[in-house]
């Protein structure tokens, strides 16, 4: 099947996408050679650098490999998507699932390394929450995920830190609707004080499987939740 000349508009992009579907096709399997820039503008109809700036958004995208003086070469018919795009696509209780086993954990090592400073911010975290409990719901939910990225800051393992703030941005969606949609806090505007105080205290205290315990608790009433929702969908 021919390419054809390309139609005037952001043409690395349309010629991009124009060898992305022929990939997928399967004109140029995997492992094949793809023919050489010269041979692509001509089909396409377009100048050597803007193949040249196509083939780096497909090898950006894993699609594609230049080997140094040999050319360039198919290692994949789908493009790679990176991690936030995933979660993106992701269901919120998938998210919320792996989120737990995240952030229990780090509540047990907040407990066991937390320092002055961390306690500080914690219970500033969770005065903020309540001030918050009077605003919308998503300044509720930024106030809350503010409180929870403070326990995870305690832990002092950045893998962590960083796993919950690639999770954040789901899960920040995921509790506004809820909120929106549950009406959680028509009667209580500061829905779950109790347990995030206790949560707090745990951990200035030194209590790791308490901390933990809470915690999970916590989640796990949010998780029931969103899955009710989600069946209700």
């Amino acid at each position: 099947m021919p390419l054809g000349p390309l139609r005037p508009s952001p043409l690395v992009e349309q010629a991009a996408q124009r060898l992305r579907q022929q990939i997928a096709a399967g004109h140029w399997p995997v492992g094949s050679k793809l023919p050489g820039e010269t041979t692509l503008a001509g089909e396409l109809g377009v100048g050597r650098s803007t193949v040249r700036e196509a083939l780096r958004a497909l090898a950006g995208a894993g699609l594609v490999r230049p080997r140094h003086g040999a050319g360039v070469f198919v290692i994949a018919t789908e493009p790679v998507e990176d991690w936030p795009t995933r979660l993106g696509r992701a269901a919120v209780t998938d998210v919320y699932e792996v989120r737990m086993g995240v952030e229990v954990q780090a509540a047990r090592l907040a407990a066991r390394r937390r320092t002055p400073e961390d306690v500080s911010t914690l219970r500033a975290a969770l005065e903020a929450r309540r001030t918050a409990s009077a605003g919308d719901d998503a300044a509720f939910v930024d106030a809350d995920i503010a409180l929870h990225t403070a326990v995870v800051a305690a832990a002092h393992n950045p893998v962590l830190a960083d796993l919950f703030t690639e999770f954040a941005p789901v899960l920040r969606q995921g509790l506004v609707t809820l909120l929106h949609l549950t009406r959680l806090r028509r009667h209580d505007r500061n829905t779950g004080d109790g347990t995030h105080a206790a949560l707090v205290e745990a951990i200035a205290q030194g209590d790791a499987e308490a901390a933990a315990a809470v915690l999970l608790e916590e989640l796990e009433g949010t998780l029931g939740l969103l899955r009710g929702r989600e069946g209700a969908a």
